[in-house]
C-alpha cells in the first residue's frame, strides 16, 4: 500500500514537471505574433523562435498572423446616383502590422474591416451613376483603399489594396446594355462596309480613267504610226511613179480599171464620174485610132502604137473604150438598184 501511494505521488510530480516544463517553453513560427497576458493583462508581444515563458502565470491570448491576408465578402447591394442598384463583390488584401492593436483595439477586425468596405462603398457608388460605376475601378479602388487604410490603422491593421471583383447591374439594365452595344456594333460594320464600297468604287474608277487614258494614248499613238505609215507609201508610190515617167494613157488605163472597183459597196447610192474620165477616155481612143493627140502640152508625148499599148500592160488586146465605160455604167447602176432594194 504505501508503495503504491509512492508511485502515484511520484506519477503526478512526473506530470506537472512535464506542465510546466510546457507551459514554460514557447516555440513561435515564422511571421506569427503571440500575445502574452499575464495575469489577465498584457505583459508582450512573442516574434518568431523560442520563448521562456513563466508557468501559470503567463497565458497566450491570442496567436495573430502576420503575412497578407485576403478576404472576400458576399456581394453587396449599392445604389448609384441615377437610382439603379448594383451588387458589388469586393475583395481586400490586409497585413496586420500590429498584433496587439489588432488583438485589443477591436474584438473583430475581419467584420470590422467587412462593415467599414461596405459603408465606404456605398458612399462611393452612390455619387456615380451606372456608365460611371462600370467604368472607373480603379478610382474607387483608390478611395475604398485610403478610407480603409486610414481607419483600420488604429487597429494596427493595413490594407494593401482592394478589388471590386464583380460589378452586376440589374438584368434589365444588362439587357439594354447589350441591346445598345449590338447596335453600335452592327452601326460600326455598317460604316466600314460603305467604307469598304466606297473605296472599291474610288479605285474601280481610278482604274477605268487610267485604261481610258491609256486606250486614248494607244489610239492616237496608232493613229499616228498609221498616218505616217500611209504618209511614207503614198510618198513611196509618188516618188516610183515619178521615177516611171508614165504617159497620159497609161494613167487614163488605170483609172478605167479603179472604176467598177469604186461603185462596190451596198453604201454607194449614186455614182458620179469626173470630168478627167472623159480626158483619159479621149486620150486613149486617139491612141487606139491611130489619131495623135491634139493640145498637149507634154512635147515628149507621142503616138503609141496600139501594139507597143498591149505589150505594156502586158495584155493580148484592149477592150474597147465605149464598151468598159458602157460596163462599169451599167455595173454602178445594178449595185445602186441593188442598195436601193436593200436600203427599202
Amino acid at each position: 500500500m504505501p508503495g503504491t501511494i509512492t508511485l502515484v505521488v511520484l506519477a503526478l510530480l512526473l506530470l506537472f514537471v512535464v506542465v510546466v516544463i510546457v507551459r514554460t517553453i514557447r516555440i513561435v513560427p515564422q511571421q506569427t505574433a503571440v500575445i502574452i497576458e499575464r495575469l489577465g493583462s498584457y505583459a508582450r508581444t512573442l516574434d518568431d523562435g523560442m520563448h521562456i515563458l513563466v508557468p501559470f502565470i503567463d497565458k497566450p491570448r491570442a496567436t495573430i498572423d502576420l503575412r497578407e491576408q485576403v478576404v472576400t465578402f458576399p456581394p453587396q447591394p449599392v445604389i448609384t446616383s441615377d437610382n439603379l442598384v448594383v451588387s458589388i463583390d469586393t475583395v481586400i488584401y490586409y497585413t496586420v502590422t500590429d498584433a496587439k492593436s489588432a488583438v485589443y483595439e477591436i474584438a473583430n477586425f475581419i467584420q470590422g474591416i467587412e462593415q467599414l468596405t461596405v459603408t465606404t462603398l456605398r458612399n462611393v457608388i452612390g455619387s456615380l451613376d451606372l456608365e460611371q460605376t462600370l467604368t472607373s475601378r480603379d478610382q474607387i479602388n483608390a478611395q475604398l483603399r485610403g478610407v480603409l487604410d486610414q481607419e483600420t490603422g488604429r487597429w494596427g491593421i493595413r490594407v494593401n489594396r482592394v478589388e471590386l471583383k464583380a460589378i452586376d447591374p440589374p438584368h434589365s439594365v444588362q439587357d439594354s446594355m447589350e441591346k445598345q452595344m449590338r447596335a453600335e456594333r452592327d452601326r460600326r460594320a455598317a460604316i466600314l462596309t460603305a467604307e469598304g464600297v466606297k473605296q472599291s468604287a474610288i479605285l474601280t474608277a481610278e482604274g477605268e480613267k487610267q485604261a481610258q487614258i491609256l486606250r486614248a494614248e494607244g489610239s492616237a499613238q496608232a493613229r499616228v504610226l498609221e498616218a505616217q505609215g500611209q504618209a511614207r507609201a503614198i510618198q513611196q508610190v509618188f516618188d516610183a511613179i515619178h521615177r516611171g515617167k508614165p504617159t497620159q494613157k497609161l494613167l487614163a488605163y488605170q483609172y478605167l480599171q479603179v472604176l467598177p472597183q469604186l461603185a462596190r459597196g451596198d453604201a454607194n447610192k449614186m455614182w458620179i464620174i469626173p470630168s478627167e474620165v472623159t480626158d483619159a477616155l479621149r486620150g486613149i481612143s486617139s491612141a487606139l485610132g491611130g489619131q495623135p493627140p491634139v493640145g498637149g502640152d507634154d512635147g515628149d508625148e507621142a503616138w503609141v502604137d496600139p501594139g507597143d499599148v498591149a505589150d505594156a500592160f502586158q495584155a493580148p488586146m484592149l477592150p474597147d473604150p465605149a464598151e468598159a465605160l458602157a460596163e462599169a455604167k451599167h455595173q454602178v447602176e445594178a449595185t445602186t438598184a441593188e442598195a436601193g432594194e436593200h436600203h427599202i
